[in-house]
């Protein structure tokens, strides 16, 4: 995997890069959609392709292992053969669903051993098998196993977890030293920084990480209900330190005004669940503002979902229309909205781009986050 910067902002730390891997280029600031189980939820691979122009989705480590499984996985050629996707993919290490396993599984120094949500079937997750599976998955680029603190966390906790978090970062790292691709690309491996929302822990593991030389770098442990101004500032001390030639990576972050408000503060790369899971309850995020697209009040609206018309379904459904098949109980509402909620993100960090590329990215971005964060 390669990196390079393309510009910067004037006024802040945001900047614009390309992120080049053997699936193809990613135009950063990106937002990556999210495919837990091969799939992103209710949106077609060719809509991902053409409608919101999608360079990189996810998956999910803990999911695939567990269904299809890596057998099936393996037969098909891996996962861009499996699902039908030849662009960029990440895999997640299952670090975060071990962490929402709480009740499930038990944690020491070699690995977690854990029962599945599925089956209550037993499994255990070491750095070294973590690493197995995510070259057999076949993803560009890997997350190393961590463990994720929760919200609020005892001190002496996050001590502990995140020396455990280094300690398997450097198991990940010879693991992968001593195995090769299976499928014959290359698989780029992204450390991930913690040290929960106490700032003398964040500095030691974003200096850590830094250290290993790796090609990205993610930050995870936030947006796990803490303020949202302790996110961003965690975000900004850890990308303080974080190598500036390298990707950054903010993990599960988050809504529109998060997104930019972390791109100000110099990350590259985003996920989160939200465009899907808030599109099959009917919220819609637009240029305007958020829509709930239940209410009486676009019952008999004819005009596009979004007057900037992001995507094709913009062009071909109205609100009432849409409203419409909410109310009626039809999965096609949920699959509009899901496409349309994924071409806003798409569209939002591509505007993005090209204000940090002209140089006026933080201005356009205190104009934006008003407009875009109103209820309509």
């Amino acid at each position: 995997m390669d990196f390079k910067i393309a510009g910067t902002d004037r006024q802040s730390s945001a900047r614009a890069g390309l992120i080049s891997t053997d699936h193809g280029t990613i135009e950063t600031p990106i937002f990556m959609p999210v495919g837990t189980a091969g799939t992103v939820k209710a949106v077609h691979q060719r809509d991902l392709k053409s409608d919101i122009n999608a360079q990189i989705i996810l998956g999910n480590t803990y999911h695939l292992y567990l269904r299809p499984g890596l057998d099936v996985l393996q037969t098909a050629g891996g996962l861009h053969k499996f699902n039908g996707w030849d662009k960029p993919i990440l895999t997640d290490s299952g670090g975060y669903q071990v962490y929402s396993l709480s009740a499930r599984r038990k944690l020491n120094e070699e690995g977690v051993t854990f029962q599945s949500h599925i089956d209550g079937s037993r499994h255990q997750f070491t750095p070294e098998n973590v690493m197995d599976t995510q070259r057999r998955i076949g993803a560009d680029i890997i997350m190393a196993f961590d463990e994720c603190t929760p919200y609020p966390c005892e001190y002496d906790y996050a001590v502990k977890s995140t020396e455990i978090t280094h300690k398997w970062l450097q198991r990940c790292i010879n693991r992968l030293h001593e195995t090769d691709p299976v499928y014959g690309y290359q698989q780029t491996l992204f450390p991930i920084v913690q040290g929960s929302t106490y700032r003398d822990l964040r500095i030691l593991s974003a200096e850590t990480i830094a250290k290993a030389g790796a090609d990205g770098n993610a930050i995870g442990g936030l947006s796990v209900g803490e303020p949202v101004e302790m996110m961003y500032e965690m975000t900004e001390l850890v990308c303080g330190i974080l190598p500036k030639d390298k990707p950054r990576y903010l993990m599960g972050v988050g809504t529109p005004a998060n997104i930019l408000e972390s791109i100000a503060l110099g990350v590259d790369m985003f996920d989160c669940v939200m465009p899907t899971r808030n599109g099959r309850n009917g919220m819609l995020f637009t240029s305007e503002g958020i829509i709930n697209i239940r209410n009486e009040k676009w019952k008999n609206d004819l005009s596009a979902i979004d007057p900037n018309g992001l995507s094709f379904v913009d062009s071909q459904y109205s609100k009432a229309y849409l409203r419409h098949l909410f109310v009626a109980g039809e999965m096609l509402g949920s699959m509009i909205a899901s496409t349309h909620n994924l071409a806003f993100y798409l569209w939002l960090v591509k505007q993005a781009r090209q204000h940090i590329l002209d140089g006026d990215f933080a201005s356009w971005k205190n104009m934006m986050i008003p407009k875009i964060t109103q209820r309509l």
